[in-house]
Parts: C-alpha cells; structure tokens; sequence
C-alpha cells in the first residue's frame, strides 16, 4: 500500500523553498518545477533509484516524472553511473571533438533511417532552433507552422500557442518576443488537416517547414489522429516545405526508432533529445545529408555550442541506447503492458468513483485529463477541471506517487516500475479520486 500523507513531514523541503526563492525566481530554474497550478510546495529532491525518488524530509515517492521524460531505464540505472563515472576521471569537457560523439551518433542513426547526418547541442531548445533556421535556408522562406500546444523550446518564435508551462500559466505566448518575430510562427489546430491545407494556400510559397510534436506531450499526451502524420508528410513534399519531427519527448520512448518508426514517417529534419543523453542535458538534430552539409563549416547556415557533443552526456547516451537497442525486445514490450496497467488501472479506478476523465496513452507516455473527452487537441485538453486535477495531484503525492505538477503535461513510466509499484499507485488513485470527490 502507499505510505499514507499523516506519517509525511516537508519541513526541510518548506525551508529549501524559502531559501530557493531568494535566488530565483519563483523558487526554481524552470517554471514547470512549479506547484503552482496544482497547489502545495514542491519536495526538494535528495536521490533517486529505479523507479522512486526520496526528497530532502526523507520520504520516498513512486515516480512517473522521470526527469521529465529521459529515465526509461530508471533512475541511477547502473551502465550509466558507471560510463559517466568512468569518463569524468578524464576531465568533464575538452571543447574538441572525441570519438564518443560519433559512437552515440551511429547509435542514433541505426535507430533513425531519416537522420542521415546529425549534430548535437544541449538542448532540445537548441536543436528545434537550430533545425528551423536551417529549413529557412534551404528553402529561402520565412513562415513556421507549428500547432497549438505543442511545445518545441523557449526559442521566441516558437513560444506561440506553445503549450506545456506556458498552457500551465495561462500565457498565451511570452512577453519580451517581439511581434515581427511571432507573426512568423502560425499556430494551427493539431490534427486539423483542413487548417494546414488553408495556411499553404493563404501563404503560397512562404512556408519554410512544419514542426510538430508527432504525439503531443506539452498539452497531456495526444495522439495524432489515424493518417494524420502521412498527411502532413504529403503536404509539405508537394508545397516544397520541410517536415520537422520534433522527438525531444517520444524519442526511443514510443519505440526504439520512436515516432518515426511508430507512424512510418520520413521527415526531412528530426530533433531529439531527453533519452538520448541518458539523464544529462542533450539535444540532437538531424537529416538528410542535403540539409545537413548546409551547416558551418561545410555550408553558410552557422549553429555552434562550447559544450555541443559533451563527453559525460556522450557517455551517458551511449550506455542508454545501447542497453535500449541491446534489449529491445523485452524492454518496449514490458514497457506496454507496465504503462498500460499503470493508465488504465487510474482511470479505471476513477470510472469507479464516478469521476468524468479521459486516458490519452502512446506507449510509456500518457496522461489523465479531467475532461469526459475526447480530447484530440489543445482547445478540448483545456476544457479539462485544472481545479480537480490539482486536487488529484495533491492527494497521490500525499499517498506516495509523483505525478507531473500540471494537467498539461504527459507521465512517464520507466522500465523500473514493478508489479508492486502498479499496485501501490491504483491504491494511492482510490484514495486519491475518493479525496477529489470530498473536495469537490
């Protein structure tokens, strides 16, 4: 059973609060570490194994965080402490090149068909940067689309209609991004193709790329409808746009090759990140050799990063993907049947109680909208009870399980979560539904 809310103390946590919060601004260094939406201070952190985290009062949580996505194998996992272990008693960074960049490239490549040459930078928000100002290049145009709620990096024409913290807060863009930069980056409905087909046809030759998200983490997790992707692919080859297949989330999550082995998609640009670094800040974008021999020092699209291609991150992604692809075929499938006893056993239990929620899941991903559904988009996820979501959330934290600390964020489950695991979070998820009601 999870370990009940009366035997939980946050006091050290409360104190690590304070004193965050006379350096930064609301306390942390990323706003969706926040509590803010669902209520409540957040647990300081103190360590983490498999697929639990303990905070800094000593209490030990289940996770379905996992760093925001990149834990599939769990925290601490042990070929990953020790590659990084192993590789910092030679220093933590050289700016020059090693041969372990290319050793996790080749990894990537044998799992990505579409990533012909790549180039790695330390963030997502960096590769998703990176990839549109090379499809502006190659194309000589200067619109983006993109697709309401769906999240590609802080980059400022991307912050429109951006989903994830910004749909958390209620910002329907950011200040400080100047309107001739926004004005660039139109924002559809997500799997409206209907909208895509208007926006070419209203800007005909002026459509530098499509970025999308192939599922949906930054407003919950939503699918894209049956041929939705296909479409799209279609789409852009015929207006001579680029396809961007921004992976940063479902990334060797969905599957070992990803969304674009999930949907047999062949972009011209994918971006990825999370589990490719094992834990340690990574992005990668890539393509076809084309696209990529533009960059500098080979062409004039410049992109450059001091620690680009990092030895530790290199390490850590090295011994994760290795392990991943080493033993795919007992992995992805426990990860199906974990994930799909964990999304369904809480909604279930949630059906018992007479809760009105909708289950959105690809693979190791999903999320529980507090919306009798469907939900296919960003307007129908913001329909959702953000209110009883918050009152859920603080219930299962009290009952031991760690959730993302919005409705609009996807969760995670690891290769770590164990049968009892499972069992402990249903039993937190009766409590939990029993409390939203009594509060409701």
């Amino acid at each position: 059973m999870s370990q009940q809310s009366s035997n939980r103390s946050h006091a050290k946590s409360a104190a690590l609060q304070s004193r965050a919060e006379r350096f930064f601004p609301g306390g942390v260094n990323s706003p969706v570490r926040a509590f803010r939406a669902v209520g409540g201070a957040p647990p300081f952190v103190a360590s983490a194994k498999g697929a639990h985290v303990i905070d800094a009062d000593g209490n030990r949580y289940i996770d379905y965080v996992g760093s925001w996505g990149p834990m599939i194998l769990g925290h601490a996992f042990p070929p990953v402490v020790e590659a990084i272990e192993r590789t910092a008693r030679d220093s933590a960074s050289f700016g020059a090149s090693t041969a372990a960049e290319a050793d996790l490239a080749e990894l990537i490549t044998d799992c990505y068909p579409a990533i012909e040459k790549m180039r790695f930078v330390s963030s997502g928000t960096e590769a998703t940067m990176s990839a549109i100002r090379l499809a502006r290049a190659a194309t000589n145009r200067k619109i983006i689309v993109k697709f309401e709620g769906c999240y590609h990096g802080h980059a400022d024409g991307l912050l429109v209609k951006a989903g994830s913290g910004v749909a958390t807060f209620g910002i329907p863009g950011s200040a400080g991004v100047p309107e001739e930069i926004a004005r660039l980056t139109h924002a559809l409905p997500y799997n409206d193709l209907s909208a895509v087909e208007a926006a070419f046809d209203a800007h005909p030759d002026k459509i530098a790329a499509i970025i999308i998200e192939p599922v949906v983490g930054n407003a919950g997790c939503i699918a894209p409808a049956p041929g939705y992707l296909r479409r799209l692919r279609e789409i852009t080859r015929r207006e001579g746009a680029l396809l961007i297949v921004d992976e940063v989330m479902t990334g060797f999550r969905v599957a070992l090759g990803g969304a674009c082995e999930l949907y047999s998609l062949d972009p011209d640009l994918v971006t990825l990140g999370k589990i490719v670094g094992g834990g340690l800040p990574v992005g990668v974008f890539g393509g076809k050799l084309d696209l990529m021999d533009m960059l500098a020092p080979l062409g004039p699209v410049y992109q450059a990063g001091t620690l680009s291609g990092n030895p530790l991150a290199m390490a850590a992604g090295i011994a994760t993907l290795s392990h991943l692809k080493t033993h795919a075929g007992e992995i992805y499938p426990r990860l199906e049947s974990t994930s799909k006893a964990v999304f369904e056993g809480v909604a279930a239990e949630a059906r018992a109680a007479g809760i009105a929620l909708t289950l959105n899941r690809v693979g190791a991903m999903g999320t529980w909208f507090f919306n009798p559904g469907p939900v296919t988009n960003y307007d129908q996820a913001a329909e959702s009870d953000t209110a009883a979501f918050g009152r859920f959330h603080r219930a299962m934290l009290d009952h031991g399980v760690w959730l993302p600390p919005s409705q609009f964020e996807a969760a995670f489950v690891s290769f770590a979560h164990s049968d009892p695991d499972i069992a402990s979070t249903l039993a937190a998820a009766h409590e939990a539904f029993t409390a939203v009601i009594a509060a409701g």
